[in-house]
């Protein structure tokens, strides 16, 4: 949440920066995807024989060192946003030339966004405010309604079917007699489709900023939507091999990947910048209840049936893209 929270902050991130920033996250996303599944499968092959550090518990410990070198890392490279710089269009540049962390110069000149009228400025920061005001600082229209929802339950969906995938594989692959995986196998198999999809989320952080927001989640839910179906074909023909659920998960993670690139930037473009937080928190909220309801749903797969399995995960996404169909108009923001 605080990475995507730093990466639309309007006070150091222009608007024609944050979706740019925002898929280089995704592109760590999916170097994550393929190098977390590929480490499990080693080190369970790999075993070792104790009760503590074994095959099973091993990309525990691994994940507590890795996670305690990146908070020495944060401690010493991360530099927050100063205090004294608000988010009204009248930023202390003075403060950040002082700070010598972000840049001054046109940053915040790209916003020409419009704040609430009872927005704090640097006189009146630290008056109280009555509940009347709070609740007109948080007014919105029916449209920005739409918007918020249509993100937030786009935030879901990618991650809601990316967390399905990824624990259903290992199910779907040990329950049919042509893989038999191993847990070695399916962690292969899972890092290989992360991996090949990785060279096209490089590619998409050089051609994000020539697209609008809009078009990358109707692209990547298109591409998404396309290989579940392609899915739910091969399961009613029979035809499943190696090669055909490689390519159906392999377009399953790129397509919605790239959608799970824009729903905080566009946002924190067509919102008031002081609201980023509050944004951020939905945006993750919705994204943490589509994973954990994500790999309940693929881990039950197999049981209800990969058909229904396949088809519930095409509803949710038919159910998003009718909702940007609809706000099609609405969803228009900044490119970049």
């Amino acid at each position: 949440m605080y990475c995507k929270r730093y990466c639309s902050d309007a006070r150091i991130v222009g608007a024609r920066r944050r979706t740019t920033l925002a898929s280089f996250l995704v592109m760590g996303q999916g170097l994550g995807m393929s190098l977390g599944p590929f480490a499990g499968g080693l080190l369970y092959k790999v075993g070792f024989g104790n009760a503590l550090f074994n095959g099973f518990t091993s990309p525990a410990w691994v994940m507590a060192v890795v996670w305690c070198i990146f908070w020495v890392c944060v401690r010493l490279f991360y530099v927050d946003v100063p205090k004294d710089v608000y988010h009204s269009g009248q930023t202390t540049s003075s403060a950040s030339k002082a700070s010598g962390a972000f840049p001054s110069d046109s940053i915040m000149s790209e916003e020409k966004m419009t704040t609430p009228k009872t927005a704090s400025t640097s006189s009146n920061a630290h008056t109280p405010k009555s509940k009347h005001s709070f609740l007109q600082k948080f007014h919105m229209s029916p449209s920005q309604w739409g918007v918020l929802a249509c993100m937030c339950w786009f935030a879901m969906t990618c991650f809601f079917i990316l967390g399905a995938w990824e624990s259903n594989l290992p199910v779907f692959g040990a329950s049919r007699p042509e893989f038999h995986w191993s847990p070695t196998a399916v962690g292969n198999f899972i890092a290989l489709g992360g991996i090949t999809a990785f060279p096209f989320l490089v590619l998409n952080v050089f051609l994000i900023r020539r697209i609008e927001d809009r078009v990358i989640l109707a692209t990547g839910s298109c591409l998404g939507l396309s290989s579940l179906l392609v899915f739910l074909s091969l399961l009613r023909t029979g035809k499943i091999n190696y090669g055909s659920v490689f390519m159906c998960w392999w377009a399953t993670a790129l397509g919605l990947n790239i959608a799970s690139v824009v729903p905080v930037s566009l946002l924190s473009k067509q919102l008031p910048p002081s609201w980023n937080s509050w944004l951020s928190l939905a945006i993750q909220y919705s994204m943490y209840t589509g994973r954990v309801l994500g790999a309940i749903w693929g881990g039950s797969g197999v049981k209800v049936g990969m058909m229904v399995y396949t088809g519930v995960e095409i509803a949710i996404v038919g159910i998003g893209m009718v909702m940007f169909l609809v706000l099609w108009d609405s969803l228009k923001a900044k490119k970049g």
